[in-house]
């Protein structure tokens, strides 16, 4: 994830702290990029769909936007320095905190997910309304773990552009993806929108 000449790990406590985190976040990174590759070998061939709408953000887009954000950090392209070191390593692990939390929200959403998943948008013949696990959290666990790993990246490696380009751009993408999908979702199951009042879509509702 990470240029390891970035930190001079393993020279301090400290080198080896920032080398722990940067491999935590290579290793969700890489469990999120092969359960997406599990889903495309097993599922995205069904046949029997019944309704079908494409959409600009897929897989595809969704990974040009983190590879845009692997330059930024990679290169340091709106790194600030924390001079603070208790705060700056309280935010790393903050941060891995969350990031960990969304690889395995992204895992278990797909685990869920089983047979329904696809690419692009579409509800297949025998396509179940899935509320259980990740979807007791979030409607779109798959979408909102990336989006809380991309904002956890930027806290772990000090990058506010990655957090802004995350809030201002990915996020109202998935947020487009997520109603096109909401639309057929509501007009195959009835009992969506109750769903729908109950649960948050991308981060989860407090109830009072």
């Amino acid at each position: 994830m990470i240029n390891l000449n970035y930190f001079n790990f393993f020279s301090s406590p400290l080198g080896i702290f920032y080398f722990f985190a940067s491999a935590v976040v290579s290793i969700c990174v890489f469990a999120v990029f092969l359960a997406v590759l599990i889903d495309f070998v097993e599922f995205d061939k069904r046949r029997q769909i019944k309704k079908e709408k494409r959409s600009i953000v897929a897989t595809g887009s969704m990974f040009l936007f983190f590879f845009f954000i692997y330059y930024l950090i990679r290169f340091k392209i709106g790194y600030f320095e924390i001079e603070n070191l208790p705060i700056k390593v309280s935010l790393i692990v903050v941060g891995l905190i969350i990031l960990i939390f969304g690889c395995v929200i992204n895992i278990s959403g797909r685990l869920s997910l089983g047979k329904n998943w696809s690419n692009q948008i579409k509800i297949y013949n025998d396509h179940s309304f899935i509320f259980g696990g990740a979807y007791r959290l979030v409607r779109h666990p798959l979408y909102a773990s990336i989006i809380w790993m991309v904002f956890a990246a930027s806290i772990v490696f000090s990058n506010y552009l990655a957090f802004l380009f995350n809030s201002i751009f990915f996020v109202p993408f998935m947020y487009y993806r997520a109603k096109q999908e909401e639309e057929l979702l509501v007009k195959e199951f009835k009992q969506y929108k109750e769903y729908q009042q109950k649960v948050g879509m991308f981060f989860p509702k407090i109830k009072i």
